[in-house]
């Protein structure tokens, strides 16, 4: 039980607070309402879960024997949440560009975790802190964790959401959500120094 009660906090702490996910979702409905956000919602509500299992069935493993495969993901990360600042940045404010405009698809959302560096410092430190290889059940205790962070995510990623739709009723004039989506814009683009960080220091 204290154990399930660990890995509840560190899913709920880890999914509530600012990161890449948040950002954009926050930012999409603020642009797009919640109606068309709920893609992108529950992609990564279910994306995440699914990661943190398909990681413990071994793919982490293929990282440490390929290192360079590793190195390749994260550079392409960088580059696409560059894309994705950029992106979110000069969204359409204008009502005609809404419907022009798009946010991300349910595999969009899902695939994305892939390149979050916030996801994979979640999905390996749960799996390394609440999983033990000695008593050979690591894939169902990597289920649970899973499925503790699916539990999390409904209303943690949700209230992001909701928060970007109620934001959305106070940013009607264009320059008001222009200011906003340049905002989070960079907000997103800044998010990715903590893994420049790493891989610099790896360097020294």
């Amino acid at each position: 039980m204290e154990i399930l009660l660990s890995v509840l906090l560190f899913a709920l702490v880890s999914t509530v607070t600012p990161g890449p996910n948040n950002i954009m979702i926050m930012t999409s409905g603020v642009n797009f309402g919640v109606w068309r956000t709920l893609p992108h919602y529950l992609g990564i509500c279910i994306g995440f879960p699914a990661m943190v299992v398909a990681i413990s069935l071994g793919l982490g493993k293929v990282f440490e024997a390929f290192p360079q495969l590793h190195l390749v993901i994260k550079v392409l990360g960088i580059t696409y949440l560059l894309y994705l600042a950029w992106r979110i940045a000069t969204t359409a404010t204008e009502i005609d560009g809404e419907k022009t405009s798009k946010p991300l698809s349910f595999l969009q959302a899902a695939a994305f975790q892939w390149v979050n560096p916030k996801a994979w410092v979640m999905a390996v430190g749960a799996l390394a802190t609440f999983t033990t290889v000695s008593s050979g059940e690591v894939l169902q205790q990597s289920f649970w964790i899973g499925l503790t962070f699916l539990l999390v995510s409904v209303p943690c990623v949700g209230s992001w959401m909701l928060g970007g739709a109620g934001l959305r009723k106070l940013l009607r004039k264009p320059l008001y959500r222009r200011m906003f989506n340049w905002t989070m814009g960079a907000l997103l683009a800044l998010s990715v120094i903590p893994m420049l960080s790493v891989e610099t220091a790896k360097l020294v």
